[in-house]
């Protein structure tokens, strides 16, 4: 890899993580929202 690549890569790798950061408990909210109403 050359170090351009290199770059991009981590501008990719920290755009994927900054939002993983965000959908992870959103997805976790609604999960347990939907568990929720089905025990109810």
């Amino acid at each position: 890899m050359t170090v351009h690549d290199m770059e991009k890569a981590q501008e990719t790798y920290s755009g994927f993580m900054g939002t993983l950061k965000w959908t992870v408990p959103v997805i976790a909210v609604i999960a347990f929202a939907v568990v929720a109403m089905i025990a109810s």
